[in-house]
């Protein structure tokens, strides 16, 4: 038997860094070196050995130029006219008929929403239930198909109550309301020649 495949006897500890020279990796440092960022207890992603230099903001894929504060968020996911041809002569075209056909994927209709854009030609009448652009919808009658608008459901809100204006000290309790102190008008004493 070799003494390399031998089994171990004894367990070693591990090494406890900063308690005393015996821990071999004690005194002053601990083994962090001389002060300095990695001296210190969390060292951020961002350390190049200073602060944030130019070089790593330049590396980050950010959005530079126009637009760049416009929103990531995804649109509607885009059916052209022409793929419309696909479905039957005189159907209804929403979000189901299209799932069916494989025009679109569930998921991503549900969640971002469809929209029919104008590219190609439409040789059926067909029944829209979806938001379409101005060149597509034009496309659609002149097939001798309709185009039914969406309208977005909007949450019901509470109608707003003006807070009730409270009187001034020193000031008559009675309090004209908000409407026909608009129409009283302040008049200017003349002076006198």
């Amino acid at each position: 038997m070799e003494l390399k495949k031998l089994s171990k006897i004894t367990k070693r500890k591990k090494k406890r860094v900063g308690r005393g020279y015996g821990s071999g990796k004690g005194g002053h440092t601990s083994g962090r070196g001389a002060k300095g960022t990695k001296a210190r207890s969390k060292v951020p992603l961002t350390f190049e050995g200073t602060k944030i230099k130019k070089s790593f903001i330049q590396k980050l894929p950010l959005r530079r130029g126009k637009g760049r504060f416009k929103s990531l968020k995804k649109g509607p996911v885009v059916v052209n006219v022409r793929l419309l041809n696909l479905l039957p002569k005189e159907s209804q075209v929403d979000i189901p008929a299209l799932v069916k056909k494989g025009l679109v994927e569930e998921a991503e209709a549900k969640k971002f929403g469809v929209k029919i854009l104008g590219d190609g030609e439409l040789k059926l009448a067909l029944t829209v239930k979806l938001p379409c652009s101005k060149g597509a919808a034009e496309k659609i009658v002149k097939a001798g198909g309709k185009v039914m608008k969406v309208v977005k459901e909007e949450p019901k809100r509470e109608a707003e109550k003006l807070p009730e204006r409270k009187p001034k000290r020193g000031a008559k309790k009675t309090v004209k309301s908000q409407k026909t102190r608009a129409k009283v008008k302040k008049v200017k004493p003349k002076r006198k020649a």
